[in-house]
């Protein structure tokens, strides 16, 4: 499929792709649904006026909205078939008058603001990559026994924060709290993190409701996410080292996460669905799957200190995960717990076998042991005041790529 819109070749917003996020005009507004291709986004609402999704029957009241959830909670049936207008739209072949009427419709990417597409009433944090659980359990207990005993068995998870979920270009604020001084010994000290880390995720984000008591099997699961986003869970290593026992992550991690603007859908990613990592554990039965479960994702992180060029310090991919997104939903809800549309689950950190393939700093330059050396000659054990911490992702197989534009916070001083 081709389009009559020049598009650049490494966009991420090819015709293939349309994903689904939130914007808002520089000179003022209201904020808007819209959709994306190579350079431009899409006034959905506008292309509704002008009757391109007529037999959809969708009130403009959806598309003049700040958040997707209604949009989303029109189903995936109504979803799917308006990003596949949008292709039939845009392609050379049978283009419905859309050249012809495009800038009625369509803005610059650079005449907006995109903001947080969704409103998240739960998010939860998973922790289902092996490399990143071993290499953290082989520096902080054991290195024998560097997995917990309940690792192979489950998709290990936690509740976190949503109000703290911010759009890609917020800046971060370095979190303060308690720590044991970096020289050592058992009495904790208050202050700024001095060990902040980025966490390389995805996110995926729930399209279906569910009743209290309901559960999800692995074969519907598919059914019930929408789609999937670029995801840093920033964490501070220090205070989090001190208070996560007994009861795991709280203000080392609250403090804030980052995601990309725009909601890539699952059927848009299908052509790079994968079989992941064979699964050491014979599984309980609900948490058997059949089928391509993962999917190949080629992520990245760079880190810019201000005034200096980026330095790329992982590159990782989301096949890497042990447990799959449908493992974790059919996890979560085994025990009947609730999904609402606009819901997050995130994967937790994916790191691949190699150094160049860790997903954090806290691995990177192992717990500070191998700085890495930035281009303007100073180096990183963990995120400094001023940085800027990018993620990108993208999927291309066969002359198709669909990607994920980038998240990226700036660290600043409280």
């Amino acid at each position: 499929m081709t389009s009559w819109l020049n598009i650049p070749s490494d966009s991420d917003f090819s015709i293939h792709n349309f994903p689904f996020g939130i914007y808002q005009l520089l000179e003022g507004g209201e904020a808007r649904v819209c959709s994306a291709i190579g350079d431009f986004i899409i006034d959905l609402g506008k292309a509704n006026d002008l009757d391109f999704f007529h037999d959809l029957h969708i009130s403009n009241k959806v598309f003049e909205n700040q958040y997707l959830n209604d949009f989303i909670a029109l189903g995936k049936n109504t979803t799917h078939a308006l990003r596949l207008r949008l292709q039939q739209m845009f392609s050379e072949e049978n283009y419905l008058d859309a050249k012809v009427l495009f800038e009625y419709f369509s803005y610059e990417k650079k005449q907006v603001k995109l903001l947080l597409p969704v409103k998240i009433g739960d998010y939860t944090d998973f922790y289902s990559s092996k490399e990143h659980a071993t290499n953290v359990g082989m520096m902080f207990r054991d290195p024998a026994n560097a997995l917990l005993p309940n690792w192979l068995h489950l998709p290990v998870g936690y509740h976190g924060r949503s109000s703290s979920i911010v759009v890609s270009g917020t800046p971060i604020h370095r979190p303060k709290g308690q720590m044991l001084p970096p020289e050592g010994g058992d009495t904790p000290i208050f202050g700024a993190s001095k060990r902040l880390d980025f966490e390389l995720e995805m996110a995926f984000i729930i399209g279906k409701n569910t009743n209290m008591g309901d559960t999800i099997a692995t074969s519907e699961a598919d059914n019930y996410i929408f789609g999937l986003m670029l995801f840093n869970d920033w964490s501070a290593r220090d205070i989090q080292q001190w208070e996560y026992v007994p009861l795991g992550p709280f203000l080392g991690k609250n403090f804030a996460s980052t995601v990309s603007p725009w909601i890539v859908t699952l059927e848009a990613l299908a052509p790079f669905a994968c079989e992941g990592p064979k699964q050491e554990q014979q599984v309980l039965p609900y948490l058997e799957y059949e089928g391509e479960k993962n999917y190949d994702i080629q992520l990245s992180v760079a880190i810019q200190a201000e005034g200096s060029e980026e330095k790329i310090v992982s590159q990782s991919n989301f096949k890497y995960m042990y447990w799959n997104m449908a493992q974790q939903l059919a996890h979560h809800t085994i025990n009947g717990c609730n999904m609402n549309v606009g819901d997050m689950l995130a994967s937790g950190t994916i790191s691949g076998s190699t150094p160049d393939s860790y997903g954090s700093m806290l691995e990177i330059a192992w717990k500070g042991t191998k700085p890495i050396t930035m281009p303007d000659g100073t180096e990183r054990r963990f995120i400094h005041n001023n940085d800027t911490v990018i993620m990108r992702g993208f999927a291309e197989k066969d002359g198709v790529r669909v990607g994920f534009g980038e998240a990226s916070g700036k660290v600043i001083e409280r």
